[in-house]
């Protein structure tokens, strides 16, 4: 039987039109590892025809970050049998579109997959990955014994290539150790990897840097949970701070639970309404998801940023909030949203509310999976127990509650289809 879904917040109000979108997390909602689950054919039957065109908008965001949005969507529609637009798929990187101050920088970047397609994708125009460093300096990279160069050339600036001013990290990478490495000599030689000694003083801040996708872990095949980007991005971090004494800094964190993810996934929800031709904007937004500290953290703290537009002294002063979170103050200009200063962002008829469903298929299994380490923990020491990213731990735990917590997808979109009073069989 369905199980109950359980209830964080406070109940939406019930609509009779489709001015509500979805956004669905990837892994541990509708595939595990490479295959799929087995309540995600029958969820997106109920919001799409016979024909396989979705019927309400529609967004799938997730904290991948190995490929492009095409090869995403491709799969998409080929393991669900409908039409997944390349548009409706958010990759962790995909915000870093609005980045165009940084487009033309000499850009260092890490990863796994088509990286440097994916860079000219987004706008970067003068890429070198780690791998073409390590060309130029191989002997930087000394942690394997069997790739070592005994012989570094006697002058070094020989080899020189032009100076790296922005540092890119997509995903966790394949050799952590060389990635590590060079990304640290980058840092501290302000991008001059040819330097022939340690600079007299540690350059801080250090050149900019952007991270994609801050899972600690993910759910695949496996019965435990795997190391994602956000374990490699804690190396980078601790190995920076007992090396330098300083704290890493990030220019920008973009894949949930980034606030302007969720901004990026509302402006391509509004997109999908316009094509399916609905007259009103979007009023409500659901996110379905299996991590506490990303797809429900994240939803929360930019349904946050949602009330505070509706709160502040431009917008309507008697609309409700459906949330019991805090409230900081806030302008209406969506710079306002961290990390968003100075970005080419797009005017948008935002939203009232962003509400979390919580799904148990994946990172979250409502028994022991991640609650295992957060159960009966004292106060003090919480924060070393939730995985969450170091520059989001310090958000209030109740960011972490889902609005409605069920079994599946399924149980997910039918839950949203009541709350909405949409009628999937129209």
């Amino acid at each position: 039987l369905p199980s109950t879904p359980t209830r964080t917040t406070t109940q939406p109000t019930l609509a009779t039109d489709n001015s509500f979108g979805i956004i669905f997390d990837i892994d541990g909602v509708i595939l595990r590892g490479g295959k799929l689950l087995p309540s995600a054919a029958a969820a997106f039957r109920q919001l799409t025809d016979g024909d396989g065109n979705f019927r309400v908008p529609v967004v799938f965001a997730t904290n991948a970050g190995n490929c492009l949005r095409q090869t995403k969507s491709d799969r998409l529609s080929r393991l669900l049998n409908i039409k997944v637009r390349p548009e409706q798929v958010i990759m962790s990187h995909s915000p870093l579109r609005m980045f165009t101050p940084f487009h033309k920088q000499r850009c260092l970047i890490s990863g796994q997959g088509p990286i440097d397609d994916i860079a000219k994708f987004l706008g970067f125009t003068n890429t070198v990955s780690v791998d073409e460093v390590r060309d130029t300096y191989p002997w930087l990279d000394r942690v394997d014994h069997m790739r070592r160069v005994t012989t570094p050339p006697s002058n070094t600036r020989q080899n020189k290539q032009q100076k790296i001013e922005l540092v890119i990290l997509f995903g966790e990478p394949v050799r952590w150790e060389t990635s590590l490495q060079l990304i640290l000599d980058a840092l501290i030689t302000r991008g001059d990897l040819s330097t022939p000694a340690v600079p007299s003083s540690i350059p801080y801040p250090h050149i900019p840097l952007l991270a994609c996708n801050m899972d600690l872990l993910w759910m695949a095949e496996a019965g435990i949970p795997r190391l994602g980007h956000g374990s490699f991005l804690l190396c980078l971090e601790a190995l920076y701070k007992k090396v330098t004494g300083l704290d890493l800094q990030y220019t920008a964190l973009v894949g949930k639970p980034s606030e302007l993810t969720y901004y990026h996934s509302e402006i391509m929800l509004a997109e999908e309404a316009k094509r399916l031709g609905l007259k009103t904007p979007l009023k409500t937004l659901y996110c379905i998801g299996d991590n506490k500290d990303t797809d429900i953290c994240g939803s929360n703290l930019y349904n946050r940023f949602l009330t505070a537009q509706r709160r502040s002294p431009s917008t309507d002063q008697s609309a409700e909030s459906s949330s019991d979170a805090p409230v900081e103050a806030s302008s209406t200009d969506p710079a306002c949203i961290p990390h968003a200063h100075g970005l080419s962002l797009h005017t948008l008829d935002c939203a009232h509310n962003l509400h979390s469903i919580l799904v148990r298929t994946g990172i979250h299994t409502g028994g022991r999976g991640d609650d295992t380490f957060d159960h009966r923990v004292e106060e003090e020491t919480l924060h070393s127990y939730l995985h969450g990213h170091r520059d989001f731990i310090e958000e209030s735990d109740f960011y972490r509650e889902p609005t409605y917590e069920v079994t599946n997808v399924l149980e997910a979109v039918q839950l949203i289809s009541r709350i909405q009073d949409y009628n999937s069989t129209q």
